[in-house]
């Protein structure tokens, strides 16, 4: 197969995003020193912008070098779906009466735990949550559980050790917690049509072992900072007074099932975002402040990464199918750190002939490394968006990251290779 000119390109300018979005605290940090161009490196320092500016590159060349009708048919050839469906996803589930919601049901079941109150809070946080992707699918679950942890545990004082493992074991669990269904977790949505997987499929062959691991994360990140969780002050229960009412919490969950049941329907979801943000400004004095911008910046980086990432096939396809079944296996998990595991998937589900035991494993590799990256996963992006606030200079850096998301990482990958 030969490969063209602007194969090779959009290759440069995917390693160069990666490059860039490891280095986003080196712009912070620029634009403190020059603050005449602040504004500039900010910008550049945003990891969620990363992916969009790159691919914006990506499609100037392809101006000049292929003109306008082959740039904008490559365009219109890409699948944004998913980004649609994030952003979608993401304002609603931020919205205040699902956040209370969640918050009083994770807190009542804490109380049930024979545990203090902090760390049976956490606890839940950091494995109910994302268990709970199967079913209101990763994105979802990972704007909720991202939201409680920030507004109860970051911004309380935590140690910057503390923040970055709570990130790790949140974004392995997020990738591992939505298996237990086959419309949950974008990687398994890219292959189920192809395969013939069900729900009934992923909860035997994948379902059970990543909820093991997520247990097992959970419970050992909340032993290992047991201290600081004992030492912060005790979490109240949420004000009913302040709650909003259960019509309106009723409407919001009736959105939110919506967009999830109709999330291959960009038409459809846009419709049902409108119409929720109107529906949310008619009743402003229940809502906290839509997270518009943020999901916004989430979308444009997911769709930077659609439009490089649809150029990646010449060399990472022949990459996949040269491994052995066990080797599939620990090449996705690596892989994934450096694309996206729905992309590495979907690149195996248009190979014919495959034994029933590399898919499993290009799809377990692929869950497992879901969190080591920002971009190995697509709720991760949300999930910066809603914590990095609380980071030094507002920034999560991609080395401690990966540090923190090793241990989980592992954990997952002996759950889904060994049982």
């Amino acid at each position: 197969m030969s490969v063209t000119t602007i194969e090779i390109l959009a290759a440069i300018l995917f390693a160069l995003a990666l490059v860039h979005t490891f280095s986003t605290r080196v712009f912070e940090r620029l634009a403190h020193r020059y603050p005449s161009h602040s504004g500039l490196f900010h910008l550049l320092g945003e990891v969620e912008v990363v992916f969009g500016l790159w691919a914006m590159v990506l499609f100037a060349a392809m101006l000049v070098l292929q003109g306008k009708a082959a740039a904008t048919d490559y365009i219109s050839s890409r699948n944004f779906v998913e980004p649609l469906f994030v952003f979608a996803i993401m304002v609603i589930a931020a919205s205040k009466p699902i956040t209370d919601l969640a918050a009083t049901l994770v807190t009542g079941f804490a109380r049930l735990l024979p545990v203090p109150a902090n760390p049976g809070l956490f606890v839940l946080c950091m494995g109910l949550l994302p268990l709970l992707g199967s079913f209101i699918t990763e994105p979802a679950a990972m704007t909720v559980a991202a939201l409680m942890l920030r507004d109860r545990f970051l911004s309380a004082g935590i140690s910057e050790r503390f923040k970055y493992g709570i990130v790790g074991v949140l974004f392995v669990n997020i990738s591992i917690g939505g298996v237990l269904t086959a419309y949950a977790a974008p990687p398994v949505l890219m292959v189920v049509g192809a395969w013939g997987w069900d729900s009934a499929y992923m909860l035997t062959h994948f379902g059970w072992k990543a909820a093991l691991a997520v247990v097992i994360n959970s419970v050992a990140l909340t032993f290992v900072f047991r201290r600081e969780l004992l030492a912060l002050p005790a979490v109240s229960a949420e004000a009913r007074a302040q709650a909003a009412p259960w019509h309106i919490t009723a409407i919001h969950l009736a959105f939110l099932a919506g967009v999830v049941y109709f999330g291959h329907y960009p038409a459809v979801c846009m419709g049902l975002l409108m119409a929720f943000i109107g529906f949310a400004h008619a009743y402003e004095r229940h809502q906290n402040r839509l997270m518009i911008k943020e999901a916004l910046l989430v979308a444009f980086f997911l769709s930077g990464l659609v439009t490089l990432g649809g150029l990646q096939e010449w060399w990472l396809r022949p990459l996949l199918v040269s491994m052995s079944q066990d080797a599939v296996f620990f090449g996705a998990t690596a892989l994934t750190a450096i694309t996206d595991n729905a992309a590495l998937t979907y690149l195996g589900s248009l190979v014919e002939g495959l034994p029933e035991g590399f898919k499993y494993m290009l799809v377990a590799g692929a869950v497992a490394g879901g969190g080591l990256t920002v971009i190995a996963n697509a709720p991760n992006p949300a999930g910066i968006s809603i914590l990095r606030g609380h980071f030094a200079d507002e920034t999560v850096s991609a080395g401690p990251m990966l540090l923190a998301a090793l241990p989980p990482t592992v954990v997952a990958m002996a759950a889904l290779w060994l049982l």
